[in-house]
C-alpha cells in the first residue's frame, strides 16, 4: 500500500480552529505541491480530507475528487485516521490531507515501528510504502517492509 501524508498548507490564525482559511503564501505552497502530486500520483488514488477549511483548501488545489472525512479533523488518533486510509490493506494509493502532530506521529509509527512526535512541515508531503511481502528483503522496522519513497516541499517543486 502506498499512503501519502500531505500537511495542509500556510494559514491563517484564529479560531473556531476548523474556519481557519489558507494565507496567500499557502494557497501558493498548496498550489505547487498539488503540481507535483498530479504528476506523481497515479489516477486510482484515494483523496482523504480533513473537515478543517485549511485542509479543504490544500486538497483543492490538487484540482481532484476527494472525500472530506471528519476522522480526519485535528487531534484524531493516529490508530483512527489510519482506518479511514484502510492501512494497510488498501489496494489504491491514498492521499491523507491533514495536521500536525497527527501526521508525524503516523509516520513515526509507520516506518520506525515506535511512537514519536515528528515534525512534517506545513505543506509538505511524506510518501510511505509497504512492500508486498516476497519483494524486498525486510526493511528492519518488524517484518512490515515498510520505507520512505519521497519527501517532497513546495519549495523543490520547480516553477
Amino acid at each position: 500500500m502506498e499512503l501519502i501524508l500531505w500537511r495542509h498548507a500556510e494559514a491563517e490564525a484564529g479560531e473556531p480552529d476548523l474556519d481557519r482559511v489558507l494565507t496567500a503564501k499557502g494557497h501558493k505552497q498548496a498550489a505547487r505541491m498539488a503540481e507535483w502530486l498530479d504528476a506523481a500520483l497515479p489516477n486510482s488514488c484515494r483523496i482523504l480530507a480533513s473537515p478543517a477549511a485549511r485542509a479543504v483548501q490544500t486538497a483543492e488545489a490538487l484540482d481532484r475528487k476527494f472525500k472530506v472525512l471528519p476522522e480526519l479533523a485535528p487531534g484524531t488518533s493516529v490508530a483512527t485516521i489510519l482506518a479511514a486510509a484502510n492501512w494497510p490493506d488498501s489496494r489504491d494509493p491514498v492521499l491523507l490531507v491533514g495536521h500536525q502532530p497527527t501526521l508525524g506521529q503516523i509516520a513515526a509509527r509507520l516506518i520506525s515501528g515506535t511512537e514519536q512526535d515528528w515534525s512534517i512541515r506545513k505543506a509538505n508531503v511524506w510518501w510511505i510504502v509497504q512492500r508486498e511481502r516476497g519483494d524486498e528483503p525486510d526493511s528492519g522496522n518488524g517484518g512490515d517492509n515498510i520505507y520512505l519513497r519521497a519527501v517532497m516541499t513546495p519549495e523543490l517543486v520547480r516553477k
